[in-house]
């Protein structure tokens, strides 16, 4: 028998999510939903994590993380290329003054 995979919209994720936040258990909420307790258990960690942000589709929290860390990266080594060019102009500009 071949399985097709199911998506699950949004709004399906956010009310599991929410009912296992509420009094229903686990086994509960899987028998009602017909879905694997770590599908749901997966849904309910990335709501922990990401709040109203999570399931936006796509992996689009997780791309926005990733462009996070790039940038900082990038301000970290800027600010790390300025502080040297900051450094080179006060030396060039203490030896003019010692030649003049």
């Amino acid at each position: 028998m071949v399985r097709t995979r199911r998506i699950f919209s949004r709004e399906f994720k956010l009310q599991v999510v929410k009912e296992l936040e509420g009094s229903k258990t686990l086994a509960q909420i899987v028998r009602e939903y017909e879905i694997h307790e770590t599908v749901a258990g997966r849904w309910y960690r990335e709501y922990q994590k990401y709040g109203d942000d999570a399931f936006k589709g796509n992996g689009l929290t997780y791309k926005e993380d990733a462009r996070i860390v790039q940038l900082e990266r990038k301000i970290g080594q800027l600010t790390m290329e300025n502080d040297f060019l900051k450094k080179a102009i006060q030396g060039t500009s203490q030896t003019h003054r010692r030649g003049s």
